[in-house]
Parts: structure tokens; sequence; C-alpha cells
């Protein structure tokens, strides 16, 4: 009986020491990742409050094209989906602060389905969405058979999870992608973008991408979100292509990365959308207009010197960073990368990353 009572004694006494602990970690995560001031009010964000856009080129060098997915729904999961937002309307700037008209379609017409995570909104994204001739031309967007390929300088693949249901077998944008890329127009795409590039053949029956380097939203990214990727979509993009002779480039895990051959534009995930759109830029013959580098930029990029060099660099990185701003770095983004290695059973590089935090706090 005493036996039975003590050991009852010791699991609840574990079970409430561990929710302490629990709680005390969630109380100073929050501690260490407060609200930015620069992020404030940034909800009511318009394009005219964007130094960037006021920086734009005067000329007129064009259009360019991006498309966005008409799917809302994985497949026959119940999981909703949509066009990333925040790929989009970044892309969308960058094309447009550098002397670029953008038009957007999409593979049914009109009002597509968007995805907006609140954690990942920055100003770019809210400026987009308080932005009348934006919001104007996304939910009027042009159907994919009604585009005039002609107008286009080059056409840019929006990513979202929806891509991995219509892009591939969509004939419009096969069509397309082989006018451009045998006509040497730039072409650009972005995490589940670059489905538009799978089963594209050209003119003499050999795939679009046979042989060409690509980036695209790893298996590994894929299958770490929805672990039952493989029935919830037709296929893993990483697998598709490989299958098609592209050589794949995987980055690190949610970190930056691109790939760049001849007019082919590829990015790997979120966070490679401001990289693909300016290299877009610079392979259609111009000088990127300076941007100011977002906090989301700079901590991704402290990730990839981590990763790269080690944690002492990453912390010579932070404070540089904070030598020229206070509030230069996103620290909620060091804290979902703890959280990531922490499913990866990387315990070290989870501990590297409450390490980071605590420095980034100081």
């Amino acid at each position: 009986m005493f036996t039975h009572y003590r050991k009852t004694k010791i699991t609840l006494i574990t079970i409430v020491s561990l929710f302490a602990l629990l709680v005390g970690f969630i109380l100073w995560i929050r501690a260490v990742v407060p609200a930015s001031p620069n992020k404030l009010n940034v909800i009511n964000t318009t394009p005219h409050d964007l130094v960037y856009l006021k920086q734009s080129v005067k000329e007129q060098r064009g259009k360019i094209l991006a498309v966005v997915t008409s799917t809302d729904n994985m497949g026959s999961s119940d999981k909703s989906t949509g066009y990333e937002l925040t790929e989009l309307a970044r892309a969308y700037y960058v094309f447009q602060a550098n002397g670029f008209d953008v038009d957007i379609a999409s593979p049914q017409g009109k009002k597509p389905p968007a995805v907006l995570d609140d954690d990942d909104m920055g100003q770019y994204d809210y400026a987009f969405l308080n932005d009348p001739y934006a919001q104007s031309k996304v939910n009027n967007s042009i159907a994919l058979e009604e585009v005039d390929t002609l107008q286009y300088s080059a056409v840019y693949f929006v990513g979202g999870k929806g891509a991995m249901f219509d892009f591939p077998n969509n004939t419009a944008i096969q069509a397309m992608l082989r006018e451009y890329f045998e006509a040497n127009k730039v072409i650009g795409a972005v995490c589940h973008g670059p489905a538009a590039l799978v089963n594209v053949t050209l003119s003499d029956g050999t795939p679009m991408i046979s042989n060409k380097t690509v980036a695209a939203f790893t298996n590994e990214e894929e299958l770490l979100l929805i672990p039952d990727a493989k029935e919830v979509f037709p296929f893993l993009l990483q697998n598709k292509l490989v299958e098609q002779g592209a050589t794949f480039d995987e980055g690190y895990l949610y970190l930056n990365n691109i790939a760049h051959d001849g007019n082919l534009i590829t990015g790997q995930n979120p966070w490679s959308v401001w990289s693909v759109a300016e290299s877009m830029i610079k392979q259609l013959g111009y000088t990127p207009v300076k941007r100011p580098i977002t906090p989301e930029e700079n901590t991704i990029n402290v990730l990839i010197d981590y990763e790269e060099h080690g944690i002492e660099q990453a912390k010579n990185s932070i404070t540089f960073l904070r030598s020229i701003d206070e509030y230069a770095l996103d620290r909620t983004i060091i804290a979902i990368h703890m959280f990531v290695y922490a499913l990866r059973w990387e315990i070290g590089k989870s501990i590297d990353m409450i390490r980071l935090l605590s420095f980034a706090k100081i």
C-alpha cells in the first residue's frame, strides 16, 4: 500500500514539475521574443508608407506575369490551402519598384484563395492588402487560358500548397513555359511554385528541366509540416523534379536558398522570395533598386551563419546587426528554428537557439 502511494506521489510530483517547467519555458520565450515596435500598427501600412517604393525607377521597363493557384483545398483532405500572400506581395513590389507592371493570373481566373499567416505578415504584405490597385488585380485575376503571353518579359510562379494540384497538368502553363524557355525569357518560381515546371516538355520532346538546377520546397520541409504529405499531395515536389532530370539544390531547412540556372530562377521556400525576385530583375538586365533589408532577412542570414560557421559567428553577426539597429532582428524566427531543430531531434542545435535568443535579448 505504502509502495503504491509513494509511486503515485512521485508520479504526481513529476507531472507537476514538468508542467511548471513548461509554463516557465513559455514565459521565458514570451520575454525574449517581445513584440517589436517596428511591427506595431503595421496592419495599417499602405504602399505610400514604403520608403522602398519612393525610390522606384521612373521608367516603364515592361510587364511581369505573376501566377497563383486557384485551388482552395488539399486534394481529398479537409485542409484548406491557396497561394501564399507573402510570396506574391513581396515579389510584386520588387517588380514594381524596378519598373515592371505586374499582372496576376490563375488557372480559373477571378479571385483566387489566399493563405495569410499572421506570424509571417510584414509591412509589404499589409501594404499589398491595403493597395486598391493590387487588390483589384488579384481579385480579378486573369484566367490562364486568356493570358496574352507576348505582353510579358517574365513569369513568376507564386508558391502555396494549392499549386501542387492545379499547376502540374495545366496545358496553358505548359504552353507558356515552353514558349518562354525557348525564347530565353525569364522564368521564376518559389516554394511550391516550381510545381509549374513539372510535366513541361520542349518542342523536341525533352523535359524542360532536364539537366537544369532547381530549388523548391524540399521533401524534409514538406514532411516535417505534413507527415502524411505523400498521401495528401499527388507527389513530393523534390522527387518529381529529380525524376524529370533536374539537379535539385537543397539548402538548409527553412532558410533562404535559390538556384539560378540561366533564365530559370527558383527558390526553396518563403524566405527565398526576395532573392528570387531580385535575381529575376538582374537576369532581365537591370540592377535592382536598393531595398531596406527586413529584420526577418537579417535573422535568416544569422541562422545561415550558424549553420555554416557555428554559434560564435552567429553571435558576431547579431552583435554587428544590433550595433546598426536595435530592432534589426526578428527573434521569433530564432524561436521557430529552436522548435524545428527539436522536432528533428537535433537537441544540441535547439539548445544553441536558446543561447542565441538569450544573447539577442542583451
